[in-house]
Parts: C-alpha cells; sequence; structure tokens
C-alpha cells in the first residue's frame, strides 16, 4: 500500500466521521485510529494465499457458547463488511441484486460495496427473505453497518 492510499483512507475516515478503521488484504494489515493519541499502526504479515473475494469475506464476532451464529446474533441482518459506497445493482441500468421480498442463499450477491476504487462483491452469508434495504444507493457506508434485514 502506498503512502497515497493511506491518505485517502485517512480522508475517508475523515469524511466518514470514523474514529477506527482496520483493513487487512494480501498479508498486509492497516489499523488507523483518530483521538488524542492517535498513532497509525502499519503491519505486514507474511505473505499467505488468500481467497479472490477476500474483501468479500465480513470480519464478525465469533459464534458465542450457546452455538448462535453470528447472523444470529446480529438478528439476521446483513453488514457491511467495510467502509466504502453501497450500491444495489451492477450499473446505473442494471436491475438490484436483490429488493425486499427476494430469496438468498448464503452465496447470493446482495450489493457492491466500492472501497479505494475496487469494486467488491458482497454475499449474503445466510440464507432467507430480504425483508428490508436499509441503505440507499450510491450512499456511503460504514464498517458493520446493517445493510438489509432479513427474515
Amino acid at each position: 500500500m502506498e503512502l497515497k492510499e493511506i491518505k485517502e483512507l485517512i480522508a475517508l475516515m475523515k469524511k466518514n466521521d470514523l474514529s477506527v478503521f482496520k483493513m487487512e488484504k494480501d498479508g498486509f494489515k492497516i489499523t488507523l485510529k483518530k483521538g488524542t493519541d492517535f498513532q497509525p499502526v502499519i503491519t505486514a504479515l507474511p505473505s499467505v494465499a488468500a481467497p479472490s473475494s477476500a474483501a468479500a469475506i465480513p470480519v464478525a464476532p465469533a459464534a458465542s457458547a450457546g452455538g448462535e451464529t453470528p447472523a444470529a446474533l446480529a438478528g439476521k441482518e446483513i453488514v457491511s463488511p467495510m467502509v466504502g459506497t453501497f450500491y444495489a445493482s451492477a450499473s446505473p441500468e442494471s436491475a438490484p441484486f436483490v429488493e425486499a421480498g427476494a430469496t438468498v442463499t448464503p452465496d447470493t450477491v446482495v450489493c457492491i460495496i466500492e472501497a479505494m476504487k475496487v469494486m467488491n462483491e458482497i454475499k449474503a452469508e445466510i440464507s432467507g427473505v430480504i425483508a428490508e434495504v436499509l441503505v440507499e444507493n450510491g450512499k456511503p457506508v460504514q464498517f458493520g453497518q446493517s445493510l438489509f434485514k432479513v427474515k
């Protein structure tokens, strides 16, 4: 990652009023924190073969002792795995990937989130029916923000 890209991340944090940003991609890890003791932490990890859709894998808390999945703990919501811009369809002329009433499986692509000029397909990762789309097309989203309610 180049200094220019890190500066873009910092500008994105300021624009969206974020206090913490973490990203890990292709053996590179960066954590940015805003506050009185702001110190960016950049760590290069050993190179590991990552899945081709690594950016689409959300980081979620581990299952509880009761065996519930993160989706069950979140009340069946699909959340943003990253900071970026939400797109409901592949292009402005295309139909949305999903709408209220659509049935989804864990492999169903539900939206695209653009982060640092990279279009990341976001998969549902749970099964159910889309109850509500919570984000407007073209609007910025934050890490962990609810995108869809699923029943």
